[in-house]
């Protein structure tokens, strides 16, 4: 029993150790200026979904017979072996599961609010209007104070019901714009997803970098799809009017924290700019994606432990 659990976290310590340099190369690569921001948050997805997807177990089942020279990697397999016994296994075990189950906690806790929140506005009866955009359900609700977007797999918009007053129709086309793009690209899905990789794997710092990363980059390549529709200077007006703080309607805290960065972005070159930087940027990546895979399959394919 112990042999089959230690060959088992031997493949994970293997498959965490090279998504962990796939992560840190996915940091520095993102960090060049030049390629698009819609290209970086792929990345990042990429990124998260490699974390959690063992893609080298599937090769190692197909091909193990093929692989002859592959090979363990004993700076991991003797740690392993010993971690996987006695009373360190036991102190690890209940440490993941505390945290997992505490992350599990907040993360239905969220999910529940929101989805209170969504069938809140709904359901209310003192909704003023209501109405499509891009085959997006929009509606109007006092309850929200910022533009959100509520749901998972039917995704809608939620507006504050003054936020006619507090902008023009340029700048709220400009908004919904925005909007639109997180809803039509189901970025709720996708965070979903990442917050449970979240809840598995809560202990390695970059699972949490890559959902700051992401975030940030939702941010701007759903802005991408403002300039790319000639509404950039409009949204540029209506984030300053949204986050006057004298107002008493504010941007959501992730937007908000991510003005500055979004606001050069939107006064910055125009997009044609960084087609050839984002398919450099892609290509790399997949190199390295590729490596990742290729090097935790060198070291997990005969899948053994070196007892010590």
């Amino acid at each position: 029993m112990h042999e089959h659990i230690a060959r088992a976290m031997y493949y994970f310590s293997v498959h965490l150790l090279y998504a962990s340099i796939v992560g840190a190369v996915a940091w520095v690569l993102t960090s060049f200026r030049g390629a698009s921001a819609t290209t970086k948050y792929w990345m990042w997805v990429v990124t998260v979904f490699y974390f959690i997807v063992p893609v080298g177990a599937g090769i190692d089942k197909l091909w193990t017979p093929h692989l002859a020279w592959a090979a363990p990697f004993g700076a991991i397999g003797g740690p392993v072996w010993d971690m996987t016994q006695g009373r360190t296994a036991v102190v690890l075990a209940v440490t993941w599961i505390t945290g997992a189950l505490t992350m599990f906690v907040r993360l239905i806790g969220r999910l529940r609010r929101e989805h209170c929140e969504v069938q809140v506005s709904v359901d209310c009866h003192d909704v003023p209007s209501s109405f499509v955009a891009d085959g997006i359900p929009v509606s109007f609700d006092s309850r929200h104070e910022a533009p959100a977007v509520g749901g998972v797999l039917y995704p809608r918009i939620l507006l504050p019901t003054r936020i006619d007053r507090l902008l023009n129709r340029q700048e709220l086309n400009a908004v919904l714009l925005h909007e639109v793009a997180h809803a039509k690209r189901r970025d709720n899905l996708i965070r979903l997803l990442y917050e449970v990789s979240l809840c598995a794997l809560w202990f390695h710092p970059l699972i949490w970098l890559a959902g700051m990363r992401m975030a940030l980059y939702r941010e701007l390549s759903c802005d991408e799809a403002v300039i790319q529709r000639a509404q950039g200077q409009a949204l540029v007006r209506a984030l300053a009017k949204l986050a006057v703080p004298e107002e008493t309607m504010f941007l959501q805290a992730t937007a908000s924290s991510h003005l500055s960065h979004r606001l050069t972005r939107l006064t910055g070159p125009p997009l044609s700019a960084h087609y050839a930087p984002s398919l450099l940027l892609t290509s790399l990546f997949a190199v390295v994606i590729v490596s990742g895979i290729f090097g935790t399959v060198a070291h997990t394919a005969c899948c053994f432990i070196l007892k010590r």
